[in-house]
């Protein structure tokens, strides 16, 4: 597949149509060539020697010309035009080819910075390819309209044209580095804001809602706009210092002739030849270099690093970087916390502070305690949507960052159905489990008589349509068919019953694997084989007996439960850390 670079390279090989484009910028600047000898020419011949007529009369040479250069610029503008087009186009064809190659390829991903690409860098390219060839031509014919008017009315001025020129053209040189590796830095905090952004406002803004990652994905954001404006006053900073360039070329000479005036009349410089001169410099190469290094600086840096961009996509010939390699742990493989501390906040109290924490394979776990005490960002924590800021967290051995995502689910309260099939829904974890499996899961959890109700696993979604208790329902049958040897239950049976509660956690429970349930009724703790109490303070583990009999909380949050749900309260044998 043809690259964003081979595609640039070919366009400026296009010879025969840049050798016309420079024609017609040559024509374009004709009005410069006549300006300094028709201001010259008026006034030593015309206004200064009495004869006004014969000064009006080069002034309107002048104006004639301008006609003509309209004419040329007219035409630049048409070919610019003409040779940039198919630019683009190939460059659509190749970030297009290579987001379906990578996105449909054994090794499938969602490639959301092509849409960056696409909607920006192919447009960016092309408007920037444009805007260099028009500058760089009109540079070209401005130049050499002014300095062959210059040397043809007082060759003197040219020495104190050529130094700030040469000075001005050397520190534009080599600014050209810094100027692409901070165009570079703003390039890509932009793509990174565009991928996190159509993240969070796209469809994936329903797994943040039901993982309960709002506050993790508002920092994100948050990192990645500041890293766009620390990005942006670089770049201002360098476009100061390009001022600075650009006023050594275009500013200084004229200031120069200015103060050597007189030494220059001494020489036998009319003072027409000295006011054309001085026309030249303002008006024919004081702006051509304001051009090249303040027009020309930042544009080419731009498009230099927006097309190693365009070439680090797929069908630019480049991979993307790939994600780090998740991996499996065995079936059953403990969890263990060691120090773990987590703030939404650098300076916010921590929600949990140096928490010690062993799940062995297969233990069923309850995790209690009032509003706010950090249990559902505990459950977060345990599957790694969020990362503690101190500690560590390990599955079977390795760092929860690392392990595949498959080996560990999170049910949260808040139940995410999506508009679908049902089928589409309860495979959304395990699109390949079979019609058998698929039963099991549903009578597991006893689902059966909403899907009866609804028609069969084939039925279309309404989500809003859906009670509460329904769509958890649906969202712990997904759980239950998954492969994850992991199930975090974030009150995820809330709009359930005590009957259909205690039937799914009997479910998961004889399923295998480890279960941890942010419990919020007494019957839920007392099915755990231990249960961890947060309360703002130094968590508590044991198991209910233990807790009822050690942890006024405990005793206070009991109460509430049996008050609230009005269950008798049963006492089992302890069981023991």
């Amino acid at each position: 597949m043809t690259s964003a670079r081979s595609v640039v390279a070919a366009t400026m090989g296009r010879r025969r149509e840049l050798g016309l484009l420079t024609l017609w910028a040559l024509v374009g600047a004709v009005p410069t060539l006549v300006s300094g000898q028709a201001v010259a020419h008026a006034l030593d011949d015309g206004f200064l020697a009495g004869k006004t007529g014969s000064g009006l009369a080069w002034l309107g040479v002048l104006a004639a010309t301008v006609p003509l250069g309209a004419w040329g610029a007219r035409r630049t503008y048409l070919g610019v035009a003409r040779l940039v087009e198919p630019l683009r186009d190939d460059l659509v064809r190749s970030v297009v080819e290579g987001a379906l190659v990578r996105s449909t390829g054994p090794d499938a991903v969602t490639n959301t910075a092509a849409v960056a690409r696409l909607t920006q860098h192919v447009e960016l390219v092309r408007d920037t390819v444009a805007g260099l060839l028009l500058l760089v031509l009109s540079f070209v014919a401005a130049m050499i309209a002014a300095l062959v008017g210059v040397l043809s009315l007082a060759p003197l001025v040219l020495p104190l044209i050529a130094v700030p020129l040469l000075v001005s053209f050397g520190a534009f040189a080599a600014s050209l580095r810094e100027v692409a590796r901070q165009q570079r830095r703003v390039l890509l905090a932009d793509e990174r804001l565009a991928e996190l952004a159509s993240i969070t406002v796209g469809p994936g803004l329903r797994d943040i809602v039901a993982c309960g990652a709002e506050d993790e994905m508002a920092d994100a954001l948050d990192a990645r706009i500041n890293e766009q404006v620390a990005a942006g006053k670089a770049m201002a900073r360098v476009a100061a210092v390009r001022i600075v360039i650009v006023s050594v070329g275009a500013r200084l000479p004229v200031l120069l002739v200015l103060v050597a005036a007189r030494w220059l009349l001494d020489r036998g410089v009319s003072e027409g030849a000295l006011l054309g001169a001085l026309t030249y410099l303002i008006q024919g190469l004081g702006p051509a270099v304001a051009s090249v290094v303040g027009g020309i600086g930042a544009p080419l840096a731009q498009l230099l690093v927006t097309v190693d961009r365009l070439d680090e996509d797929p069908g630019g010939g480049q991979a993307d970087p790939q994600p780090p390699t998740r991996i499996a742990v065995p079936e059953e493989a403990s969890v263990v916390l060691r120090g773990v501390t987590f703030r939404y906040r650098t300076a916010a109290e921590a929600v949990v502070s140096q928490l010690d924490l062993d799940i062995a394979p297969g233990d069923h776990l309850a995790v209690v305690g009032p509003s706010g005490a950090g249990k559902s960002t505990l459950a977060a924590l345990l599957v790694g949507l969020l990362e503690p800021q101190a500690g560590t967290i390990r599955h079977g051995g390795r760092p929860v960052a690392s392990v595949a995502a498959t080996h560990r689910v999170l049910i949260p309260q808040q139940a995410y159905v999506f508009r679908g099939t049902l089928d589409e829904n309860l495979r959304y974890l395990r699109p390949e489990a079979s019609a058998a499996e698929l039963a099991r899961a549903t009578a597991a959890v006893g689902l059966d008589e909403l899907v009866d109700r609804l028609g069969g696993t084939d039925a279309e979604l309404e989500p809003g349509r859906l009670s509460a208790g329904e769509r958890q329902l649906i969202t712990l049958a997904r759980a239950h068919l998954s492969t994850a040897r992991l199930i975090v239950l974030d009150e995820a049976t809330c709009h359930l019953d005590p009957t259909a509660e205690a039937r799914v956690e009997g479910a998961f429970a004889a399923r295998g694997g480890t279960l941890v349930v942010v419990a919020h009724r007494i019957s839920s703790a007392q099915r755990a084989r231990r249960i961890l109490l947060m309360d703002g303070g130094d968590p508590l583990l044991g198991t209910h007996e233990e807790l009822i009999r050690e942890s006024p909380v405990y005793r206070d949050l009991v109460g509430h439960w049996l008050d609230h749900d009005r269950e008798p309260m049963t006492f089992r044998a302890p069981t023991g850390l």
